[in-house]
């Protein structure tokens, strides 16, 4: 049975992304595009990759007539604006997918804080599974209302997750992670202005960005206790791409096979992360795909009796960190195999 679903947000990276993905989706039939700018216009005019594969136009319509055409609708919507538009969904009793963060916190005070601004709706939070499926995928499987992780929080999370499930996450753990600027979104800025981004790096939100608290939050779930989380993001001069480099400390007498094993371990029946060995993760080796690549290095000289480890992530922050985990989700929601659409590999070079 074919799956009817709906792009609220379809003008976006993240609309275009969904849309390139769920057109090739075995199950799935897209039959609306909605959106406030474009209105009117043939999607593939708006996204020019999609030219000729597809008549879909974009349309501004209201919850109330877009629901009973659809069994499930994707949000790619602002922050505050989703958890609105979200929750009319729900009243409706349409399964929902949201891209933004507006229900991946379970904390008030920290969305307040992180997102500048209180939650629209906050007596609601909890109300929305947390769409990492390597995390959380049973609590996945049959949701009609999933929180889709952000981009930077699904890389940093994937490589220490299973250092926070084995008990080895305590202290101070500090992450630093470039980004491409199709993370920003669709609309320029200062910040993704391509004749100063394409040459230059620049550190922003250091120790403040919004990903932040739904890392920890993640972490702490899965088994971090006493750890505290220094996060900095990085624009880089791609267009997509993250590369995380993490750092955590633990005692000098385990043995560095034994922590090298953790994440081997961790990650031997999983899809769609790959543990490199021999070589360390890069952007150019999951660019376009639905991969995080993940890997360790463990360091030899010993300090207060402590060692330090350092897990590196790689991802395409517009697939498996952004619409990608989402049509993951939708698939696990829907009872497909959880690859359904997504088992591609990687542009190359």
């Amino acid at each position: 049975m074919t799956t009817r679903v709906a792009i609220v947000g379809a003008t976006g990276y993240g609309g275009a992304e969904l849309l390139r993905l769920l057109l090739w989706h075995p199950d799935v039939e897209v039959v609306r595009l909605i959106a406030k700018d474009h209105i009117g216009a043939r999607i593939d005019a708006v996204h020019t990759n999609l030219a000729g594969l597809t008549d879909l136009r974009v349309e501004d319509l209201a919850p109330a007539a877009v629901a009973p055409q659809v069994d499930l609708v994707f949000l790619g919507l602002p922050h505050r604006v989703s958890a609105l538009i979200g929750a009319e969904y729900v009243k409706l009793g349409t399964r929902v997918v949201d891209l933004s963060g507006d229900w991946r916190l379970l904390d008030a005070e920290a969305y307040a804080s992180y997102y500048g601004a209180a939650h629209p709706l906050p007596d609601q939070l909890g109300s929305f599974v947390y769409g990492l499926p390597e995390m959380n995928r049973d609590a996945i499987r049959g949701a009609e209302r999933v929180a889709s992780p952000g981009c930077f929080a699904t890389a940093t999370t994937l490589a220490l997750l299973p250092y926070a499930r084995a008990g080895l996450l305590r202290g101070r753990v500090r992450v630093s992670a470039m980004t491409g600027s199709s993370g920003s979104g669709a609309n320029p800025s200062a910040g993704t202005h391509h004749p100063v981004r394409s040459v230059t790096l620049r550190a922003y939100k250091p120790l403040t960005h919004q990903h932040t608290p739904e890392i920890e939050q993640s972490l702490r779930l899965s088994g971090a206790e006493h750890f505290a989380l220094d996060f900095v993001p990085v624009s880089a001069p791609l267009s997509r791409g993250i590369l995380t480099t993490c750092f955590f400390d633990v005692p000098a007498e385990l043995d560095p096979d034994a922590v090298r094993a953790v994440l081997h371990e961790g990650y031997a029946n999983e899809p769609l992360v790959r543990v490199v060995s021999g070589r360390l993760p890069q952007v150019a080796s999951i660019k376009g795909s639905m991969f995080c690549d993940v890997g360790v290095s463990v360091g030899e000289v010993v300090l207060d009796g402590k060692r330090t480890v350092v897990t590196h992530s790689a991802l395409d922050n517009l697939v498996k960190g952004g619409a990608g985990q989402a049509v993951q989700s939708m698939n696990l929601v829907l009872g497909l195999p959880e690859t359904a659409g997504l088992a591609l590999p990687a542009l190359w070079p």
